[in-house]
């Protein structure tokens, strides 16, 4: 957030020798599978076989090697057609991985919608019970992770995610790109039990979408609030990897960076960093703190086309995506983002005795803060009448303000207390 961002990142020491990195154009990724036709190749196998160049051999060592050919696949075939067939039997999804491209998946949503407006709601809490064991964790949220099914144009493929659920009367949240381009959509419990999915709301930018199911008594995640989370902090991930076969799978690891400014598609998101393995069938799912409380949804996994990639995951923090989520529930969209029009330190600084305030180290020109009279030196004590320790806590108090709305504000300036009113704008980039 431009408000509230660190000083000191673009300074840089003369003469100074850093390590270049020029990071890929990240994309989420999710697992796509497609409904195998009997007797029928796959058309994507089939495209890559007809595509394949044909050299001039000689004609002897051809049909050697057809023969061999021929040998193998019927052994392997068999195989593996009976270990389809057994798959078919108990294994309630009946989707099986294949390749695909990209620019063939759609990116229309016309999954059959369900209201807005309806008084539901995600909740945020920043209590925190006692720190729970792996094992316990898992017996706690597994049952609130979902897998999510979107069926894709008329091709019989199917985008292949994760989800929670937030609510027992069924409203689900999961990433955007699970759900991007379906015609149809279907959660499964991890009992096995599903539920056919209407479509509520998304957001492409923040990459959220909230679904519905027609039930009753699910069991609902408790969320926890991502801004109590400090690096090094343990945290765990529900999800499906690698799509239906590996679903309900647990990994775990540490928070490895907070407020992670990512460039993914062509925006920029603000994200926590872990390196708790994430995969592609995991979009969707929780990050889990050591209480047990979803503290993001998993969105993402940096990857390199030219090294090894490991432990770099990112997902969506609760902190933020508690507003982004409420605002799809009650008006089927994201609503602007107010500004303040202020720079501060990211640490507070202590004033006096029990007084703590953040910096004012730049004022953006006509924005609100200007108008209020805050000035570059002041400090910024409290919002609201909450104090204020760090940047992170002034970005909690304004996300609780739409555009249009007064914040107030108290100052510490040359030793005196101010107190100033905010009308809160647009930002510029958003009207």
């Amino acid at each position: 957030m431009e408000e509230c961002s660190e000083t000191s990142r673009e300074e840089r020491i003369p003469g100074e020798v850093v390590e270049i990195y020029r990071q890929p154009d990240i994309r989420e990724v999710v697992e796509m599978y497609i409904r195998p036709l009997p007797g029928v190749p796959s058309t994507a196998k089939a495209a890559k076989a007809s595509a394949k160049p044909k050299g001039r051999k000689r004609l002897g060592l051809w049909i050697f090697l057809a023969c061999v050919a021929v040998v193998v696949v019927l052994a392997v075939g068999a195989r593996v057609l009976d270990g389809m067939s057994a798959r078919e039997k108990h294994d309630p999804f009946e989707w099986y991985y294949d390749e695909y491209e990209m620019d063939d998946v759609p990116t229309e949503i016309t999954i059959p919608t369900f209201p807005t407006g309806q008084g539901a709601e995600l909740t945020v809490t920043r209590e925190r019970g006692e720190p729970l064991t792996a094992q316990e964790i898992y017996r706690q949220v597994n049952p609130s992770v979902v897998t999510v099914l979107a069926e894709l144009g008329s091709e019989e493929m199917a985008s292949v995610g994760t989800g929670v659920i937030f609510t027992e009367d069924g409203y689900i949240v999961t990433n955007y790109h699970v759900v991007e381009g379906g015609s149809d959509c279907r959660i499964v419990l991890d009992s096995g039990r599903s539920y056919p999915a209407l479509y509520v709301a998304g957001d492409e930018k923040n990459d959220l979408a909230v679904l519905k199911a027609d039930a009753e008594g699910l069991p609902a995640a408790e969320f926890g609030d991502s801004d109590l989370l400090t690096v090094g902090d343990k945290v765990y991930a529900i999800g499906n990897p690698l799509g239906v076969e590996l679903r309900g799978t647990l990994t775990d690891g540490i928070v490895s960076a907070i407020n992670r400014d990512v460039w993914v598609d062509g925006r920029t998101m603000t994200l926590i960093q872990t390196n708790a393995a994430l995969n592609s069938g995991n979009s969707g799912g929780p990050l889990i703190n050591e209480y047990g409380q979803a503290v993001g949804i998993n969105v993402i996994k940096m990857s390199s086309a030219y090294s090894s990639v490991e432990g770099l995951g990112f997902a969506i923090p609760s902190a933020s995506m508690g507003r982004l989520v409420n605002d799809l529930l009650e008006y089927g969209e994201v609503q602007p983002e107010p500004v303040l029009g202020v720079m501060v330190n990211q640490i507070g600084e202590q004033l006096e005795e029990d007084l703590w305030g953040l910096e004012v180290v730049d004022v953006t020109a006509g924005a609100p803060a200007e108008k209020a009279g805050i000035r570059t030196g002041d400090f910024i004590i409290a919002a609201n009448g909450e104090a204020l320790y760090s940047s992170r806590d002034l970005l909690r108090v304004r996300r609780q303000y739409y555009v249009g709305d007064q914040l107030p504000l108290t100052l510490w300036r040359d030793g005196e207390i101010v107190e100033v009113v905010l009308l809160l704008e647009q930002a510029a980039d958003d009207r």
